[in-house]
C-alpha cells in the first residue's frame, strides 16, 4: 500500500501545544487564577485574555480530534492486542507516573509561593488529557476494529460522500450541540476534569477518526472551504465577544469551536504539509514537553513575579523562562536518560528516534 505521510497533523499537534504553554501562562495574570489552583501575580493583565477567549473553544477538542487521527494510522500495522499494548506503553504509563510524580511537583511550587504547609497528594492536574485519551481507546477499539476489517464498504463510501460538501462536517456539530444540551457546561471552556470535557474529547476523537476514515474527501473539503469555515467561525466569535460577553450559549459556541478547527486543519493541508528538521525534533518533543510544562512555568511564577520590572515584562520573561527550560529539560534529561523516556512518552532507545509523523493510507480511489 502506498503512502504518505501527514506532515501537516504534526504540526498541528506541536502547534496546539504551543498554545497550551501561552495559554496557561496567560492565566497566571488574571483574577480568578488561584481558583483554579496557579499561581496569580499581584499586576494583572487581563487583555491578555481577549485573544485567549477565542483559542479556548477549540484548542483542546483539536487535540482530540488529532489523537482520534493518530488512533486511525496507529491501527494500519496492529492487531487490538498490539494497539493496546502500545497505547499503554504511551499513554497509561505517563498518565500513572505524572499523576504521582509530575503533577505533584507545580503544587508545591504553588504551596511554598503562598506559604502553606507542604503537603503531598496525588492528582491528575494537566494530564486529566491522557487519562481521557486511554479511556476512548479502551472504550471505542471494538468500533474502530470493526470499521478496519469493513473498509471500502458502504459506511466508508457513504462517509466519504457526505464528507464531499460544505456542510458534510458541519453536520457533526449536531452531536456537539446535543452535548452541550444534555451536560450544559458552564463555561463551555471548562474541559478539564469534568463530564463536558469527557464527552466533548469523546465526540471529537471519534470523529478525527471516522474524518481520516473517510478517505481524502475531508481533507480537500476542509482546503477547498477553509476560509469560509474560519469566517464564519469568526462572526461567531465576534457574537460570543460582543453580545454575550465570551460566554455564548453551548450551541452556538459548538458550533464556532468546529469552524475554527476545519479551518485549520484546512490551512495546515494547505501550508504545513512538506517535511523539515524542525518538525521531526518538535514532533519527538511536544509530548514529554507537555508532560513538564506546568511545574516549569511554575517555577517561572515564583521566580519572577517578586521582580520589579514592569507587568508585560514578567509575562515575557515568564514565558521565554519556560520554553528555554523546557527545551533545556527535555534535551539533556528526558531525551538521552533510557530510563526516564518510557515515563515521557519515548522510546526506550534514544539513538536514531524516528520522527513519529503520522502517515496516510493512499487510497486508490482517490
Amino acid at each position: 500500500m502506498e503512502t504518505q505521510r501527514r506532515y501537516d497533523i504534526d504540526w498541528l499537534r506541536v502547534i496546539a501545544i504551543g498554545l497550551l504553554l501561552i495559554y496557561h501562562i496567560a492565566i497566571i495574570f488574571q483574577p480568578w487564577a488561584m481558583f483554579i489552583g496557579f499561581i496569580k501575580s499581584d499586576e494583572l493583565l487581563e487583555g491578555l485574555w481577549k485573544p485567549m477567549t477565542m483559542l479556548n473553544v477549540w484548542r483542546i477538542p483539536l487535540l482530540f480530534y488529532v489523537s482520534g487521527m493518530g488512533l486511525y494510522f496507529a491501527m494500519r500495522k496492529r492487531n487490538w492486542k498490539q494497539l493496546l499494548l502500545e497505547r499503554t506503553k504511551r499513554i497509561l504509563l505517563p498518565f500513572a507516573f505524572g499523576f504521582v510524580a509530575i503533577t505533584t511537583l507545580h503544587m508545591f511550587i504553588f504551596q511554598k509561593y503562598y506559604n502553606l504547609p507542604i503537603g503531598y497528594f496525588p492528582h491528575a492536574g494537566h494530564l486529566w488529557f491522557l487519562g481521557n485519551i486511554f479511556a476512548y481507546v479502551v472504550v471505542l477499539m471494538p468500533l474502530f476494529f470493526y470499521l478496519k476489517q469493513n473498509e471500502n464498504g458502504r459506511l466508508q463510501n457513504g462517509l466519504s460522500h457526505l464528507m464531499g460538501s460544505f456542510a458534510g462536517p458541519l453536520l457533526i456539530s449536531i452531536f456537539f450541540i446535543i452535548e452541550t444540551v444534555v451536560v450544559k457546561p458552564q463555561p463551555f471552556a471548562m474541559y478539564a476534569q469534568t463530564w463536558h470535557g469527557f464527552f466533548l474529547g469523546l465526540l471529537a476523537f471519534l470523529f478525527g477518526f471516522l474524518f481520516v476514515y473517510s478517505g481524502k474527501t475531508f481533507w480537500q473539503t476542509v482546503l477547498k472551504w477553509r476560509w469560509l469555515y474560519i469566517g464564519l467561525a469568526a462572526v461567531l466569535f465576534g457574537i460570543r465577544y460582543f453580545i454575550y460577553a465570551t460566554e455564548a450559549p453551548g450551541y452556538l459556541m459548538a458550533i464556532e469551536s468546529n469552524c475554527w478547527i476545519f479551518g485549520v486543519f484546512g490551512l495546515g493541508y494547505k501550508y504545513l504539509n512538506h517535511p523539515s528538521k524542525t518538525l521531526s525534533y518538535l514532533s519527538q518533543a511536544a509530548y514529554p514537553i507537555y508532560i513538564i510544562h506546568m511545574f516549569v512555568l511554575y517555577a517561572g511564577a515564583f521566580l519572577i513575579l517578586p521582580m520589579t520590572i514592569p507587568v508585560f515584562l514578567k509575562f515575557i520573561a515568564i514565558t521565554v523562562f519556560t520554553v528555554i527550560m523546557c527545551y533545556l529539560i527535555y534535551e539533556f534529561i528526558l531525551r538521552r536518560a533510557s530510563f526516564l523516556r518510557p515515563l515521557f512518552g519515548l522510546k526506550w532507545i534514544s539513538k536514531n528516534v524516528d520522527s513519529g509523523e503520522i502517515i496516510e493510507p493512499q487510497r486508490s480511489k482517490i
